[in-house]
């Protein structure tokens, strides 16, 4: 009988090797395959309502309610968004320039001021910095529902109802999930710059706005989207703190607009997809960013 020296391998594994990573490849590529066919028929389901959306917008309203179910329209009536663009009562424009101003400056002042707080938990050193970093991660536990009345007797006694102030100026104050959000991206930056920084007499402003601002520019995509399209969907505040229909933006724009034109559903479809356009515009715009950033959060949270 032949020995073998220890580490040496037989001429029996040395052919299943290759038969071993054979199975292994292919088990892999049907595995791969079987999440994309998931991945895909689930792509499929949230892109229905969307398709429907923009088929219905296309079609004449009797045309929507049609069994069995008909996809595309018969005839495609672009005319029904130049209609909507146009129809009187209902400035479209008017409400668009409202939610962009509405959804732009509360996204400016979130990432302003979570940028600047987290920063300062992820960089700086001071007493109490972890209880208050406790704190603020505590108030999202605490439904916005709770806070509401509280919050909207102090804008009621400080006189500002039916102005933009209630809906913008919080976000100037900071939003606890976007503030951990920072602060573990900025604990990710090397502390090596901060000191190189400092030795060549840089102020801590500067630090932050010149050298830290630029490293984690993917986390201010993903808060800025976040915070536009949450945003530009928002109903329950604008309805609350807003009373003249001039300064309405288009969430509740398109609720006014179904409450004159109750039947016409092909209108407010037209309607819906005009709003939706502006969201799906941004996404693509910022899509590299947007999904490097949420790669980057994940690896970090």
């Amino acid at each position: 009988m032949r020995l073998l020296r220890p580490g040496a391998v037989t001429q029996a594994e040395r052919t299943d090797e290759p038969r071993q990573g054979f199975y292994a490849g292919r088990m892999g590529f049907f595995r791969q395959t079987a999440w994309h066919i998931i991945l895909g028929g689930l792509s499929v389901c949230f892109a229905l309502p969307l398709l429907w959306m923009l088929s219905s917008a296309l079609k004449e309203n009797q045309e929507i309610f049609r069994i069995p179910v008909q996809w595309f329209p018969e005839t495609f009536l672009w005319g029904n968004f130049i209609e909507v663009l146009n129809y009187p009562g209902y400035p479209f424009f008017l409400f668009f320039r409202n939610s962009m101003f509405y959804a732009g400056m509360v996204t400016v002042g979130t990432v302003l001021s979570c940028s600047l707080v987290g920063y300062g938990f992820a960089r700086l050193r001071f007493p109490g910095r972890g209880f208050l970093f406790s704190l603020t991660l505590a108030t999202m536990m605490v439904p916005y529902i709770v806070t509401f009345i509280p919050t909207f007797l102090l804008f009621k006694n400080l006189g500002v109802l039916g102005t933009y102030i209630p809906l913008i100026a919080p976000a100037f104050f900071a939003e606890a999930f976007f503030i951990f959000m920072m602060r573990q991206f900025f604990r990710g930056v090397p502390r090596e710059l901060d000191d190189a920084a400092r030795v060549d007499g840089a102020g801590e402003f500067r630090i932050f706005w010149q050298i830290m601002l630029p490293l984690v520019k993917p986390a201010l995509v993903v808060m800025a989207v976040f915070t536009f399209v949450w945003t530009w969907h928002d109903f329950f505040r604008p309805l609350i703190y807003l009373n003249d229909p001039d300064q309405f933006p288009l969430s509740l724009g398109l609720f006014s607009f179904r409450g004159r034109r109750l039947t016409e559903w092909h209108l407010m479809m037209a309607a819906a997809t005009l709003m939706t356009a502006p969201l799906v515009i941004l996404f693509a715009v910022a899509q590299k960013y947007f999904v490097r950033g949420m790669r980057m959060f994940g690896i970090k949270g």
